[in-house]
């Protein structure tokens, strides 16, 4: 009886071909070309051919002076690299990748015509990052030799590659080319058929919410990204990621992920659909949500929308002393931060023992920076002697700022400011650090809303240089003004939110986190691949899984049903498996156990 075909063990893959010689398609050639594989470009364009002959030299040439690749290595590779305009080129490849146009007619198209001109142990993989590969396979006359192969952009730096299989793919398909991308120093993520896989399945839903709040004017396209980036650590801000990805790309993979999952987070913000159709598709096109210098450029220019530099249009109010009210990690970081700055500070908790405790948390923190050497012994003593630790908050009757750094309990912060309200001198500005309740909430609390303003530090304190200054309907122009001149005499970075649940980061970051857990509780990906994914693919600094076991379960849940009751969006709705974790006392690396468990301290 004759082996199946499925089953036959396939020889090592040597001879590559790659259809589509964008940027990408470049990219992977170069990967290719790079780890010792001969490469068969092609592309119906002579001009994108020579464009990535052009390309790959003077990226080689680059990595040559950066001391990644030796001139003999280079002069090896270069002639490993063959292109071409017709498909009857790639015969005698081992393994085809397609990286044309994100359409199915296109990739169809290209799929029949090489089930007439390849082996049949030839593989062919789709670089889709949208559309079914289950789909193209079924097309193919050898689906079971067809799988997807996601590279990410730019392809010699980024270390992920999703290996996407679908119910009728070859499994020793799919070990070669896992094989093939550990040779080229990759490191494979396999995953199941569906759009977005798992990088950009998560990726997607966030760039369009963002583009939805940037829709709205919530905030500006600067605020939003830096917010992003000085918040969460990531390399890019989301607006300028879709438009270095391509406002039109975008639009085509979220509408793919709408049609499956109907889930209106991924239902594509209008706006990118009036930025494709006009032409304005980010840096490709020189124009999408910022201005570039030229089509091509990665060089922002300003337009008419970019603000104004300088101080702060409206006189603001003097500040001297701040009084910070709280005993935890963030009251004492915020402390920390204003007297590095100079600032009296009153830090007042409900005992004195409370308060002391803070100030000596304050005082290793400041003999760790001593350590360091990032700053001296004596600097350290004088920072310290300017913090005044009280065991009541009548000792706020003098200070400029009032600043609450208490539990995230709407009633307790309501009865703090009632405090305030009473003690604070008039013109004292009254400030809560809430990270998801209404501000205006607080405002209400005390007989003068107008004084009152979110200032939404990020912890830790010291390190972390985003504050999300947040005005409510009643908040004067001088109040706003002198916070965010406050900000920068702190050396933090203010961006302005309007006074609603999550602010900027909460709402963007917290249902990509619940989205990551809906992917486990349907059994799509494991929790490694997830993590493994957004570092290696988006450039997170920590994995989703890792992140929410920092955090915490308790302190993710109660942010997620926030934004749910605000936002009224089904999808938004906290994942069971969040829920179920939490009932279970499986709050993170606080309990030794989250999403992972963790040794005991």
């Amino acid at each position: 009886m004759a082996t199946p075909l499925s089953d036959t063990p396939l020889s090592p893959i040597k001879t590559v071909a790659v259809v589509g010689l964008g940027t990408m398609g470049t990219g992977i050639a170069e990967v290719l070309v790079r780890a010792g594989r001969d490469v068969i470009g092609i592309d119906i364009s002579e001009a994108a051919a020579a464009q990535a002959v052009a390309a790959l030299e003077a990226s080689t040439a680059r990595a040559v002076r950066r001391e990644r690749l030796s001139e003999q290595e280079r002069a090896d590779a270069l002639p490993r690299f063959r292109t071409f305009t017709d498909l009857a080129a790639a015969a005698d490849a081992d393994l085809v990748i397609e990286v044309t146009p994100e359409s199915y007619d296109i990739k169809q198209q290209v799929f029949r015509a090489l089930d007439g001109i390849v082996r049949p142990d030839t593989i062919l993989a789709t670089g889709t990052n949208a559309l079914s590969v289950t789909r193209l396979a079924a097309d193919s006359a050898r689906p079971e030799r067809v799988l997807g192969l996601h590279f990410f952009n730019p392809a010699p730096a980024m270390k992920l590659v999703e290996v996407v299989s679908s119910v009728l793919t070859a499994p020793t398909a799919v070990s070669a080319v896992t094989n093939l991308a550990l040779d080229l120093g990759k490191e494979p993520v396999a995953v199941g058929d569906r759009p977005g896989f798992v990088a950009d399945g998560l990726l997607f839903g966030y760039l369009n919410q963002a583009a939805a709040m940037y829709e709205a004017k919530y905030a500006s396209r600067e605020d939003i990204d830096a917010a992003m980036k000085l918040g969460c650590g990531l390399p890019m801000g989301p607006l300028a990621l879709l438009d270095l990805i391509g406002v039109d790309t975008a639009r085509t993979v979220l509408e793919a992920m709408y049609a499956e999952s109907r889930d209106r987070l991924h239902a594509p913000a209008p706006i990118l659909k009036q930025l494709s159709e006009a032409g304005l598709t980010g840096r490709k096109s020189g124009r999408g949500f910022y201005s570039y210098e030229a089509p091509g450029s990665a060089t922002v220019v300003r337009d008419a929308l970019t603000p104004l530099s300088g101080g702060p249009e409206v006189p603001g109010r003097t500040v001297r002393s701040v009084g910070v009210a709280g005993s935890g990690t963030m009251a004492s970081g915020i402390a920390e931060v204003f007297a590095k700055a100079g600032y009296e500070v009153v830090l007042a908790a409900r005992t004195e023992e409370k308060a002391q405790a803070a100030k000596a948390r304050i005082g290793k923190s400041l003999a760790r920076s001593v350590d360091k050497g990032r700053m001296t012994a004596e600097a350290a003593a004088s920072t310290l002697d300017l913090i005044v630790p009280a065991g009541s908050y009548d000792a706020f009757a003098d200070v400029d700022l009032a600043l609450e750094a208490v539990a995230e309990d709407l009633e307790v912060k309501q009865q703090l400011f009632g405090v305030f309200d009473k003690v604070c001198k008039p013109g004292a500005i009254l400030a809560t650090t809430t990270s998801s309740l209404p501000v205006v909430a607080c405002a209400r609390a005390t007989s003068r809303p107008q004084d009152v303003i979110g200032m939404h530090f990020f912890n830790p304190a010291p390190a972390m240089k985003l504050v999300e200054v947040v005005r409510t309907v009643l908040t004067t122009d001088d109040v706003h003004a002198t916070v965010r001149e406050l900000c920068g005499k702190i050396r933090k970075h203010p961006v302005d939110c309007g006074d609603r649940a999550g602010f900027i980061v909460n709402a963007l970051l917290f249902p990509y986190l619940n989205n990551a857990i809906k992917m486990v509780q349907e059994h799509y990906a494991t929790l490694d691949d997830i993590d493994a994914a957004m570092k290696l693919g988006g450039g997170y600094p920590m994995g989703p899984f890792e992140l929410l076991d920092v955090v915490g379960l308790d302190v993710s849940l109660a942010i997620e049903k926030v934004l749910h009751r605000e936002f009224r969006d089904p999808g938004l709705a906290p994942a069971p498996l969040l829920e179920h974790l939490v009932a279970a006392g499986c709050l993170g690396r606080k309990t030794g156990r989250g999403f992972r468990e963790y040794a005991r301290r």
